[in-house]
């Protein structure tokens, strides 16, 4: 009738039910499920609602959803026992093995060094309390060896035992300083102010300064010299003294190492700017200045069971492939064309091989500091008392044997240790021969580790080439009796 809304409906049968409880209007077009046709329609209104879906049951895992069906399970893996809840990250993945990146990015890019020296790039923070001090020093690495300590440290397993440890010997023969530098501070970092240099100048520093020394006119600081002879020149170097204690904030002083007290072939010394710690600027400038052209023994920079870093240059291991290189995991034996080898680079897009990748390449010879290596002792080399040569520097309280450092035959493609040395904890970079930079400790040492007291026992110092059994060569003389070349120098001495 005019007037009712949908007037037609009341002649309409009941809604049918379909699929589950999902309502459909009787007057739809006809579809391959509904395949009786009725005119088409909108739906009705007062057709009561569609009831509401039943509730999740974690048990049957049911579907709440009416477009599912409501009495419909889905379909999933058999379960024993009761089913738990699903959780919102419940997916499962990839794979079931976890294969994290092999290899640091922090060192990249893993090339050569381009200096053969370690580098000091931060220099301990100055405390003004403290007396003026170096900071670092040179050395070069001689060898290892093994020594006997009792280890004092309560509460542990080991506490009042001995325990065998092995140990670097870094000869350090003393420093002489040839200069001083003056720096001062700027919102972009230090800019060298003032740079003065020593009046007598060595000509293994000087080698420093050449490409070639030999086909040079070897002139170095010849005209700089005579700033310190003539009245001019004394007044200028007063001048940039003076000026340097009331600019400058860091002094350090510029120092080489005395290749002729070493067994190596290299006649050129290293040279290397050193900072000066402690007391004020002033003082710093004035103790600068009185050491001059004098030698700094290692004794006065660092202290026994001090922590240390060593700065310096990896062993070189030339071009290696990404197993040696990143360690990265062999492949399966029956792989195609190799095993040794990362099997996917990347992906299709984007089509590059990103940086992050392990790649074959150069190993070794890395630039590289290693932080708390512990001093066990820093001995004196080779001294001459009332006219003999006195060698006894490896001996200790509970092994009162006379002997060197040396080991029998001396260390191993480096010679003998006749000089002052430093005996580390541990292994260090680089070869045999091969300069090391030690620097104080940047850190303040609290651990119970760092503050021990080393009591050597025993320091090993048997021959190193091959499987050593006598300590000294008296020892070994003694076991093995006269041998043939014994009797043949009598002979000929006779």
């Amino acid at each position: 009738m005019p007037g009712e809304e949908h007037s037609t409906t009341a002649a309409l049968p009941p809604p049918q039910t379909l699929r589950g409880t999902e309502l459909r209007c009787p007057l739809r077009k006809a579809t391959k499920r509904d395949p009786h046709p009725h005119p088409p329609m909108l739906p009705c209104p007062k057709w009561p609602p569609a009831p509401p879906p039943p509730p999740f049951c974690s048990r049957t895992r049911e579907s709440p959803a009416p477009w599912r069906g409501a009495g419909r399970l889905q379909v999933g893996r058999a379960r024993r026992g009761p089913a738990l809840p699903a959780r919102s990250g419940d997916k499962m993945s990839h794979r079931k093995f976890s294969a994290p990146r092999h290899g640091s990015l922090g060192f990249l890019p893993r090339k050569r060094s381009s200096r053969h020296r370690g580098k000091v790039k931060s220099f301990p923070k100055d405390d003004p309390s403290k007396p003026v001090h170096l900071t670092a020093f040179l050395g070069y690495k001689a060898g290892m060896t093994h020594i006997v300590r009792e280890v004092d440290r309560p509460g542990s397993k080991v506490n009042k035992k001995e325990v065998v440890e092995a140990v670097t010997i870094v000869e350090t023969p003393p420093m002489v300083i040839v200069g001083v530098v003056g720096y001062v501070e700027t919102p972009r970092g230090l800019r060298s102010f003032k740079t003065i240099f020593a009046e007598h100048i060595s000509d293994e520093c000087k080698r420093r300064f050449y490409k070639n020394w030999h086909k040079s006119k070897k002139k170095a600081f010849t005209k700089y010299c005579k700033k310190w002879q003539d009245e001019e020149g004394k007044k200028q170097l007063e001048k940039d003294f003076n000026s340097m204690k009331k600019y400058c904030q860091v002094i350090r002083v510029m120092a080489h190492t005395q290749m002729r007290l070493l067994p190596l072939r290299q006649k050129k010394s290293h040279l290397m700017e050193i900072q000066v710690n402690g007391g004020t600027v002033a003082e710093k400038v004035d103790w600068a200045r009185e050491k001059l052209e004098q030698q700094v023994p290692v004794s006065t920079v660092f202290g026994q069971d001090e922590m240390i870093d060593v700065i310096g240059v990896t062993k070189g291991k030339g071009y290696k492939g990404v197993t040696s290189r990143w360690h990265t995991k062999k492949l399966p034996r029956k792989t195609h064309r190799g095993l040794r080898k990362v099997a996917c680079i990347g992906a299709w897009h984007p089509a590059r091989v990103a940086f992050s990748v392990a790649r074959a390449g150069q190993k070794g010879y890395h630039h590289r500091t290693e932080i708390n290596k512990k001093i066990y002792k820093i001995g004196q080399g080779y001294q001459i008392k009332d006219g003999k040569l006195i060698k006894n520097n490896a001996s200790t309280d509970y092994d009162l044997s006379d002997k060197s450092i040396n080991p029998l035959g001396g260390f191993v493609h480096y010679g003998e240790v006749t000089n002052d040395f430093i005996m580390l904890k541990g292994c260090v970079v680089g070869t045999k021969k091969r300069v090391l930079t030690l620097r104080k400790s940047l850190l303040v040492q609290t651990k119970r580790r760092a503050l021990e007291k080393i009591d050597l026992k025993f320091i090993d110092t048997t021959s190193k080439f091959g499987h050593g059994r006598f300590q000294t060569a008296e020892e070994k003389k003694s076991f093995m009796g006269p041998l043939k070349k014994d009797r043949i120098a009598k002979e000929e001495a006779a």
